[in-house]
């Protein structure tokens, strides 16, 4: 199942989730100016990223939204981004965060795990309704496929929804974390945990240790590290045995090179380097 390659990925290489959340604002001047199109700029770039650190991240979460924003040129960067990253037997977390009626949810499931943008892993938002992702469920279940559903996201406005008190005594996010964990069952792999996995940002620690008790089959996407504030020692709380979650950097990571300590490396260097870097990092935190 994907999410044993996945746990069996991030055992080899460690938790990083290298974001692929690419503006052209991050590009070099020499890409932009050697390029015929901004197509051709951003998957330039994202090859030099890819070619850098495969063999020292886990996997590879590509925001659609940065490409969107481009049109069609943009999604046509999307769809060889995609491509390239199937091409060298990455792990793929298409960062969509979709969340809609059946119908719908059909057609993005179609969408995103067949075609031009097929990917291994989608994020979803199921505040609509765990419904919402019964339309994805048949891709699990028969194509090896795996979901990322939002449950406590890393920014300030969290707390606005996912924080209200239920009648039970809950917050919001930990009814739907309980939610997730049970749909997930259908779809648990070898290792233990499932290929429905949560979206757990770590940037609200105060509750880590006891969401990774109670979601304890359920595999952790991880954002909130470095740019937003996240620590290592932070994201630890959220694994368990060196496990169980993989850790988001984008910026980060794409903009290594414009930090002193990379001075005079390439793009992909620094990148190759920040990678390693946060990589021991976490590992560190972990033993």
């Amino acid at each position: 199942m994907i999410i044993d390659k996945l746990y069996k990925r991030v055992e080899k290489l460690g938790h990083v989730c290298l974001g692929l959340d690419t503006d052209l604002s991050y590009i070099p001047e020499e890409i932009i100016k050697e390029s015929s199109s901004n197509r051709e700029a951003i998957v330039k770039f994202n090859k030099g990223i890819i070619d850098a650190t495969l063999d020292v991240v886990s996997t590879y979460k590509v925001q659609i939204a940065y490409y969107e924003a481009l049109g069609i040129e943009g999604l046509l960067a999307y769809k060889e981004t995609l491509e390239y990253l199937r091409e060298k037997d990455a792990i793929i977390i298409a960062d969509i965060k979709r969340g809609d009626i059946a119908k719908t949810a059909e057609m993005y499931a179609k969408a995103h795990f067949t075609g031009d943008f097929e990917a291994d892993f989608i994020t979803l938002n199921p505040y609509m309704g765990m419904d919402t992702i019964e339309p994805f469920m048949e891709y699990l279940e028969k194509y090896d496929k795996g979901i990322f559903t939002l449950v406590r996201t890393s920014n300030p406005g969290a707390k606005d929804v996912e924080y209200i008190e239920t009648v039970k005594g809950e917050k919001v996010y930990e009814e739907v974390g309980e939610m997730v964990q049970e749909l997930g069952k259908k779809v648990t792999g070898t290792c233990g945990y499932s290929s429905i996995g949560a979206v757990m940002g770590c940037t609200h620690v105060d509750e880590a240790v006891k969401m990774r008790e109670a979601l304890g089959n359920t595999f952790f996407l991880i954002p909130g590290y470095g740019a937003q504030g996240g620590t290592a020692k932070e994201v630890a709380l959220y694994l368990k045995n060196g496990n169980g979650g993989v850790v988001n950097s984008s910026r980060g990571i794409l903009l290594a090179y414009k930090k002193d300590k990379y001075k005079g490396m390439s793009y992909a260097e620094a990148a190759r380097a920040e990678s390693i870097s946060m990589r021991d990092d976490i590992l560190g935190w972990c033993k």
